[in-house]
């Protein structure tokens, strides 16, 4: 491994960059929202799941970031909280979950493109393969094209949505409102997809510590980077939300034409082709970041024997881990096969598995090791913090519980995620058996 000092790094606005596109990368896959929650309950849901499901788990990140800002991230705090058996759970759980995330986005590619070219959905395997390669290539030359690349396509993905923002109120006719927000005829199920929906845009916040040693000042950018992009990410949910409600759009029609959707009914064809170009924005943005992040956390589970050495290896030239960027572009080139439905519920089922084990380990740290230094601390007591964290648990719950009880579809991706979930002790196992230092 190359010093920190060595590492080229980047600096905190290409940082907010990147984590816009790792959370979120704008309100491209929250279109479904409304035909689950309706008119009454989008808003309600769309403020209060970030409340109770993101604010703990951006505050636990920075904690233990503040804690121990090193390549490896929440691999590396499970470990050292919890012991190696829970750290593999952590990063092996992971590398899972981000397989299944990173393979929605070259389909929300497709679909957007498709705006354009409707016969390119015939060509959708190509297009993502296409697309997971070209990702891997630009990966494998560093973080710093990332940061860079990641802050121009964010202004593709965002300048389409402020006018389609400005052009529904100047052309609204009558007075624009909220609607009342209420949750009453909602059923179960679609409440348990309408948070799925909202979790899934809102995820991966402890994603971005993976490459801390890569980052400028890494404590405060952090702090700094994440605030902005918080609040960024959720005004852009507000009013792209708020605006289809007010625009009288089909619910159906925006789930199952996206966006442009949209775009067409409040200004014509010519904002709905710029609302598809920042579709495709989005998910290259995404991708590529998510794929930043996920890249690191093998390379260290290699270095400490947990995986195949060869995932440690780094780029001659550009220092980066291009065997462990290679293989998670394979598996992802087969994972594109799902559907986009079922590939959000195997996402934020494993992920949120991975979370606990994050909670679990600030409250371990806090009974272990009150006294060592933390830049940033959250002003809570040992039972304050318990509290706290018991909501997002509760989030995931319910929206797990709702998705149970939907489709036969939904339920075979469940069952999935939960294999996916087992899986880790049978790896876990086999590991003990190669490598009987770790038994003790």
């Amino acid at each position: 491994m190359p010093s920190p000092a060595a590492l080229k790094k980047i600096r905190p606005i290409q940082l907010i960059a990147v984590i816009f596109f790792t959370v979120s990368g704008g309100p491209y896959g929250l279109e479904p929202l409304l035909s689950y929650a309706g008119d009454h309950g989008a808003l309600l849901i769309l403020l209060l799941t970030p409340l109770l499901w993101d604010v703990p788990a951006i505050f636990t990140v920075l904690e233990l970031n503040s804690m121990m800002p090193v390549t490896g991230g929440y691999y590396k705090w499970v470990k050292y909280a919890l012991g190696t058996r829970w750290g593999f759970y952590e990063g092996w759980w992971t590398w899972l979950y981000t397989f299944v995330d990173l393979a929605i986005y070259p389909v929300l590619f497709v679909m957007y493109a498709s705006f354009f070219y409707p016969e390119l959905a015939g060509y959708k395997i190509p297009v993502c393969l296409m697309i997971i390669w070209a990702s891997a290539g630009l990966n494998i030359l560093g973080i710093v094209p990332v940061g860079k690349v990641s802050l121009f396509l964010s202004a593709i993905v965002l300048a389409p949505v402020i006018i389609v923002i400005v052009l529904a109120v100047h052309h609204h006719a009558g007075p624009m409102s909220i609607p009342a927000p209420s949750l009453k005829g909602i059923n179960f199920p679609s409440f348990g997809m309408a948070l799925y929906t909202v979790m899934w845009n809102c995820l991966g916040w402890d994603n971005i510590t993976t490459y801390a040693e890569e980052v400028e000042k890494p404590i405060r950018s952090y702090m700094i980077s994440m605030f902005i992009a918080f609040v960024l990410v959720m005004l852009v949910y507000f009013f792209i939300t708020w605006v289809a409600q007010q625009s009288g759009i089909n619910h159906d029609t925006l789930t199952n034409d996206g966006l442009p959707s949209l775009g067409v009914r409040i200004a014509g064809h010519w904002l709905g082709v710029l609302i598809a170009v920042g579709g495709m924005a989005s998910s290259l943005g995404i991708y590529s970041a998510v794929l930043l992040s996920v890249s690191r956390v093998p390379q260290v589970m290699a270095e400490d024997n947990l995986l195949p050495r060869k995932l440690n290896r780094l780029h001659r030239r550009f220092k980066t881990p291009y065997i462990s960027i290679i293989i998670c572009s394979i598996v992802v080139s087969f994972m594109v096969l799902w559907t986009f439905a079922d590939l959000l519920i195997i996402d934020v089922t494993v992920y949120g598995a991975g979370l606990s084990l994050e909670y679990i380990s600030l409250v371990k740290l806090r009974l272990k090791e009150p006294h060592k230094p933390r830049p940033f601390k959250i002003p809570l007591s040992v039972t304050g913090l318990c509290l706290v964290i018991a909501l997002p648990f509760v989030v995931y719950a319910v929206a797990l519980g709702g998705a149970l009880s939907s489709t036969p579809e939904a339920l075979k991706a469940a069952g999935f995620a939960i294999a996916a979930l087992l899986s880790a002790e049978v790896v876990w196992q086999i590991i003990l058996l190669n490598r009987p230092q770790f038994k003790k």
